[in-house]
């Protein structure tokens, strides 16, 4: 195992310069704009290495059907490696899309990466392209070390995860029918905690209808935006708390973590002119799911209330814009046990296991049956704000964990 650390120390630069290419390129979801700049970027580096890539691109009939309308007009492309040999696979996953730069930088621009005191500032450093640098790093580690893996060792690079990861993840589970048995999402957890999974969503519309009619005579109309504020009031005294007062038992990164959750007006929409009574509004509800409930429950709860709202005279109803469980792993399950035993050697401390408070690609691959976990570097709370940040040290002792967890996993039969 010496031997693979040592290869990931002699690469720090290269690695450090690949991280930085990524940066530069403004892989932003839902458009997916710079996706096949990117993806031809690392495929030519990882085989300037000496690692073969092999590119995938989803199929377009499946983008469309599969994707917002905003992502509709750009191909969607998914970056394989492979190494080794074996009954079973060990799967890591990670992804190149990011949120837009936005505004309030002072460090840099988003997509100017920059050097400063051992970090990597920009866009996506954190969330998530320093995960897939520990990614490459690993490889790059692995296929040069002689010795036998005893598995299959497989690197994943995928699209639209900021999305809901269909046209990425997804459509590896479902279409590619890759089914590895142990899977590591390199989502940034920190270098000293363990996700062991993470909160499902349910997102909807809730859309209240009036009649439209000229301002002058208010009158003649029914304002929906009056009884859109009122439906809401309605959520946010009965249905919220009671959403609210449920708590988990496993424990999350954040106080208050351990919640049910429903927020509303995310999105809120309604009236189109200054001079006309507004004939529908609407906000827009996100509603997250504990592990120890089922996302169709609490997409069911939201319906019978708004059945209740009807019943009252409101002219409302709910459209469902996405559902997702929860998923969580055994926290004594081998996974999870060979990942601390390799955090423990390479980091020297013991991990935390927690339970991550958003939602990951994750839950493409427990759904489908692999036992999966999210570790990987990054800076908490940097991630889609300004001034993103990962420190570069951590970037390679992630990569040094992911190399010694083959072996890890193989000797735990």
């Amino acid at each position: 195992m010496e031997k693979a650390f040592k290869i990931i120390d002699r690469e720090k630069k290269w690695i450090t310069d690949l991280l930085a290419d990524m940066v530069r390129i403004p892989t932003v979801s839902p458009s997916g704009e710079k996706y096949e700049e990117f993806v031809t970027m690392l495929a030519e580096k990882l085989a300037s290495r000496g690692l073969e890539a092999i590119v995938h691109r989803v199929p377009q009939s499946y983008v469309d059907d599969k994707c917002p309308p905003e992502a509709k007009g750009n191909p969607r492309y998914i970056v394989m490696i492979r190494l080794g040999k074996g009954s079973e696979t060990l799967h890591f996953n990670g992804h190149y899309d990011v949120v837009p730069g936005g505004p309030g930088w002072s460090v840099t621009e988003p997509f100017k990466p920059l050097v400063r005191d051992g970090r990597m500032y920009g866009r996506g450093t954190t969330d998530m392209k320093g995960g897939l640098a520990s990614m490459v790093a690993a490889m790059l580690a692995l296929a040069e070390v002689e010795e036998d893996l005893g598995m299959r060792v497989e690197a994943a690079f995928v699209p639209d995860e900021e999305i809901g990861g269909k046209c990425g993840s997804g459509y590896i589970v479902e279409r590619m029918g890759l089914k590895p048995d142990y899977v590591i999402i390199a989502e940034p957890s920190s270098i000293n905690r363990i996700w062991i999974g993470h909160k499902g969503a349910v997102r909807a519309e809730i859309i209240v209808k009036g009649k439209t009619a000229h301002s002058s005579t208010p009158w003649l109309g029914v304002n929906a935006f009056k009884h859109m504020v009122y439906v809401a009031k309605e959520f946010f005294e009965e249905l919220v708390p009671r959403v609210e007062s449920r708590r988990s038992r496993y424990r999350f990164d954040e106080p208050g973590g351990e919640r049910a959750t429903m927020m509303l007006g995310g999105v809120v929409r309604g009236g189109g002119k200054i001079n006309q009574v507004p004939g529908e509004a609407s906000f827009t509800i996100d509603r997250r799911v504990i592990p120890e409930e089922k996302a169709e429950d609490a997409w069911r709860e939201i319906v019978g209330f708004v059945d209740k709202l009807r019943a009252k005279g409101y002219d409302v109803e709910a459209k469902l814009l996405g559902i997702s469980d929860a998923v969580v792993t055994d926290p004594d399950n081998l996974l999870v046990k060979a990942m601390r035993e390799a955090v423990r050697e390479v980091v020297g401390i013991e991990p935390m296991t927690t339970v991550c408070i958003g939602g990951l690609d994750l839950r493409y691959y427990v759904t489908a049956g692999s036992t999966g976990i999210s570790y990987g570097p990054g800076v908490p709370n940097t991630a889609h704000a300004p001034n993103e940040n990962i420190v570069l040290e951590d970037v390679f002792t992630v990569a040094k964990t992911y190399v010694l967890l083959p072996w890890k996993l193989s000797n735990a039969k």
